[in-house]
């Protein structure tokens, strides 16, 4: 079936590549390639939104105007995008330097910074807060996140078995009250009776026979903030409540004095308030919106053996507390920043929240990559010390881009790298992997975690945060960081490029995971996902499907009822189409979304049920709401009609029940895209007629074959977004299928651009055909050591490339920076050939040039660039830049009992969260390893 796009999107400006432009602050450096009448522009705009941004620790508060200016502008020149700026715990011995958080002099600093940053065409977000969660000196007792505590007590007819007061030897060190008393009769019936408690914790009450008292406490969780800096120590706040945060943000008000700073965005980092899971008014606030007085079921809510009626309880307290962050704290801290017109940018994992409704009321949901992922890309490092016990998982992120994608949010973001790996061990062809997964997630405005404020007189390594990643101007990475910052700019000026694509929304059955019968409050956080998310039918089948080359993201019941049907397909509230809606196999469903699916299906929609859904949620009028969603779903006409699938035609569109999924896809005509059989995976963006498939092989073979695409035009334009090149790709229209050739290696991505319309301006892409044969560069090798330290070892010659680490003395073992290896080679007449420099290992990034002139970064695996361009006939001179990693003078540091590390507050550890120590660690192999070889195809 022909596919196009009838969306109506806002028209993209061609990306000009001519060198005068390639320092002018919106654009971003696409060297080598340049625009020419035979080159169009067929890249969107470089927008400093399509460069990546960082978070940037300022420690301490350290910072001065000086050294922000000259920051900022190494920040520009390194293809930086944005800043985030997070004040944190400051470096030992600079106490004297410290700003006081939101002090006239601090604010003077951001102005200054946020100014500066324009002149880079930068932009800047605000951390609200230092450290994280939000909190700070302003948060007041009553103000701070508190917890409920529940004292049993025991009523014989006339007394209290003992005086009602404060047991917890914790909760006696922080601002605690009594906020209720509760009496349970033998029989069930419940009385409040908090008024009948006297100053000395005796009960003025006529009781009548026994009864099991609780005492309900509302207790200050004592939290503070975690890793504050100088101004912002203090409470957490209690994001539950309307009143303290909107005391919260009334200070930042007065601290501005009506001078907002110029900001795109204020931030909210990852919940993590932990224990917090009471409020002033909770139990009214639970009445108004489940219907039931809470307080009369607290023995079956917190009896130790849970019943279907606990767990129905739980279910309603957590669905109230998830409603009580999104209204009073994400909605109304949004609609503060809007007021002051900024956007919000937040993390809604780690919180007790229904993630997809906390990320689509923000302007820009932020996901997080979190340790590293398996890749069977041939040579690969993955060294199995420095892995985390919890990998990344990519349909993690997809709440994020769900929640954007089905508001109409066209930036999503990713706290990227946190703890790729062990500190100064991480590398651009480790980073390059990871974030292409997270781009096929549906991130398309990533963060590094982080780039910390490091004065530039400071000596080496500068100041760093706790926790890997760490890019720095001090990074021995540094100078090759253009390189892949220009990578990710292209890759998300596709990403941002018009709307998402996908064929299926697959509903989260929220309601199962706040059935869960352990605890009370429920955190959905990125390291507990083998609880909530792993096991659950709804992850499965994503994943499967995924995997079968659908795109797929995720509906809450909330977002169900913002689509609406349009010509059979489901709109989204931004303009993007999907084409069926999944329900996975579920125990409780509310029947009013059942009643929305159906309606949707009215109205033309096709709704895929995996299974017949067994309960409805909730304790108020259980049996009730069951019964009602047994009549709704026996009101529906199934019938069978073939093998597995069960089908009803309701009014204009389908209800289809089938276990399995791709089975009643095929069925109800909802095409999957077949070149993922090919190994490949894909992300798809549409804008207009024109279609941008982002493609990525993670296998670890290369694959060269012809790819089936829905999405079909007149012409398909190869876009290379490791190096910027462009070329117009081979097609044909094969058994009614539109296909395109591709060619991409293990570790690579590629971009497929559909065109409407033919177009005879630009070049053939360069395939690589027939290989002709593969030339071994011979030495001698002249390797030069440029930069770094502690001290440059001697320039050697060598006959045959190797690192330099397996040579020399203890200088060459101990030195990180930059070194060049040199070399000629002859060559005959190649016009008209392709040819590829293959670097073999390259420890860790290079720069390449041939004959003077620049050909390109080679930061990722495989080490390979088209240098056809570059070669002559006769004698060529190639140069090759290494940077290596910061690993091998940080062992010599360690070793030699250097003091680097003196931090405040956690100081510096390793990736067990143990103190840092680099002196046992091996040598890393630096520079080339090779083998060097040129390939030579027709």
């Amino acid at each position: 079936m022909e596919k196009t796009s009838t969306q109506n999107t806002r028209i993209y400006l061609i990306f000009k590549l001519c060198l005068i432009c390639l320092g002018f602050p919106v654009l971003g450096q696409v060297s080598p390639q340049q625009r020419t009448e035979e080159n169009p522009g067929y890249w969107p705009e470089i927008s400093r939104t399509a460069k990546p941004w960082t978070r940037w620790w300022w420690m301490g508060n350290a910072v001065d105007k000086e050294n922000i200016t000259h920051l900022l502008k190494e920040y520009a020149d390194a293809g930086l995008g944005g800043l985030e700026i997070a004040p944190i715990y400051g470096a030992k011995g600079f106490e004297d330097r410290f700003v006081e958080y939101l002090s006239p002099e601090w604010l003077e600093l951001l102005h200054h910074t946020v100014s500066e940053a324009n002149t880079h065409h930068m932009g800047i977000d605000l951390t609200q807060g230092t450290g994280w969660p939000f909190g700070g000196p302003w948060v007041k007792p009553e103000m701070a996140a508190q917890r409920m505590l529940v004292q049993q007590y025991t009523w014989d007819r006339t007394n209290l078995d003992r005086p009602v007061k404060m047991e917890d030897y914790r909760a006696e060190r922080v601002a605690y009250e009594v906020a209720h008393i509760m009496a349970y009769a033998a029989d069930g019936k419940a009385a409040e009776i908090t008024h009948c408690l006297q100053r000395d914790g005796s009960l003025n009450w006529n009781g009548k026979g026994a009864h099991k008292i609780l005492a309900i406490f509302k207790v200050q969780t004592g939290q503070q903030v975690k890793r504050a800096a100088p101004g912002g120590q203090g409470f957490t706040l209690d994001h539950y409540s309307r009143e303290s945060v909107q005391s919260y943000l009334s200070h930042f008000e007065e601290a501005f004095s009506g001078n907002t700073p110029a900001i795109r965005a204020f931030y909210n980092d990852s919940f993590e308030v932990y224990g917090s899971d009471f409020t002033e008014g909770f139990f009214d606030y639970f009445q108004k919106k489940r219907g039931y007085d809470l307080k009369h079921h607290l023995p079956t809510l917190l009896a130790a053996d849970q019943t279907e009626a606990g767990t129905r309880l739980k279910s309603d307290y957590r669905e109230t507390i998830s409603d009580m962050l999104l209204e009073n704290f994400t909605q109304q801290w949004t609609d503060w920043a809007h007021k002051h017109g900024k956007k919000t940018k937040n993390q809604a994992h780690g919180s007790p929240g229904n993630l997809l409704d906390l990320y689509a009321t923000v302007d820009i949901p932020e996901g997080e990559t979190f340790g590293s992922s398996y890749f069977p890309i041939p040579g690969l490092r993955r060294d199995s010390a420095d892995i985390r016990n919890v990998d990344p998982d990519p349909i993690m992120l997809k709440f994020a881009s769900s929640a954007a994608h089905l508001s109409g949010k066209n930036l999503v973001s990713s706290e990227t790298f946190t703890w790729l790996g062990e500190h100064f061990k991480s590398s651009y062809s480790q980073a390059k992997p990871e974030l292409e997964q997270a781009f096929l997630a549906g991130i398309n405005h990533m963060f590094y975690h982080g780039v910390t404020y490091s004065p530039q007189e400071l000596a080496f390594p500068g100041w760093l945060f706790y926790a890997s990643l760490n890019l720095t101007t001090h990074n021995s990475l540094w100078g090759h960081f253009r390189g892949f910052n220009d990578f990710v700019a292209r890759s998300q000026s596709v990403l941002q490029a018009g709307m998402p694509s996908h064929e299926i929304l697959m509903y989260w059955p929220i309601y199962d995971v706040w059935a869960d019968p352990k605890g009370l409050s429920k955190m959905i956080t990125v390291h507990n996902i083998d609880e909530w998310l792993h096991p659950t039918p709804f992850y499965q089948s994503s994943k499967q499907l995924i995997g079968q080359g659908y795109s797929v993201d995720f509906v809450s019941d909330a977002l169900l009822k913002s689509l609406r049907v349009q010509d059979g397909q489901l709109a989204m509230v931004g303009g993007s189409l999907a084409q069926a809606i999944l329900v996975p196999k579920l125990t409780y469903i509310r029947p009013e979304t059942l009643e929305t699916l159906m309606a949707l299906a009215e109205n033309g929609a096709r709704i895929i049920f995996q299974k017949k859904p067994q309960d409805a949620p909730g304790y108020y009028q259980a049996s009730e709401q069951k019964a009602k969603l047994a009549q709704l779903w026996e009101s529906i006409a199934f019938r069978p009609v073939t093998s597995g699938i069960w089908e009803a035609k309701h009014g204009q569109g389908l209800l289809v029940v089938s276990s399995d999924f791709q089975n009643a896809l095929n069925y109800t005509g909802v095409e999957r895209e077949t070149l993922t059989d090919s190994g490949l995976k894909f992300i798809r963006r549409i804008s207009d007629e024109e279609a941008y498939y982002y493609l990525v092989n993670h296998t670890a073979t290369t694959i060269d074959a012809w790819i089936p695409l829905n999405h079909r035009g007149k012409e398909a334009i190869l876009l290379d977004p490791q190096h910027g090149r462009t070329g117009k790709a081979e097609s044909k229209q094969e058994a009614n299928q539109w296909k395109v050739r591709v060619q991409i290696e293990a570790g690579e991505s590629q971009i497929v651009k559909i065109l409407p319309n033919t177009t005879a301006s630009i070049n053939a892409w360069p395939y690589r055909n027939d290989k002709q044969q593969t030339l071994t560069l011979p030495g001698p090798w002249q390797v030069t050591f440029i930069s770094g330290g502690p001290a440059l070892p001697e320039n050697s010659s060598m006959e045959t490339v190797q690192p330099w680490t397996s040579w020399g003395d203890n200088r060459n073992r101990s030195f990180s920076g930059i070194g060049a290896y040199e070399t000629t080679f002859d060559l005959s007449d190649q016009s008209g050939q392709v040819l590829i420099l293959d670097l073999g290992t390259v420890h860790e990034s290079a720069k390449v040039w041939l004959n003077g002139k620049e050909v390109g970064y080679v930061y990722g695996l495989p080490f390979r660039i088209d240098i056809s361009d570059h070669v002559v006939a006769g004698k060529n001179i190639l140069k090759v830049e290494v940077a290596n990693l910061m690993a091998n003078r940080i062992r010599h540091m360690d070793q030699q009992g250097e003091e680097w590390r003196n931090y405040h507050e956690i100081n510096f550890v390793n990736i067990d969260y143990k103190p840092f120590d680099a002196s046992g660690w091996e040598v890393m192999p630096s520079g080339i390893a090779g083998p060097v070889t040129i390939e030579i195809y027709r």
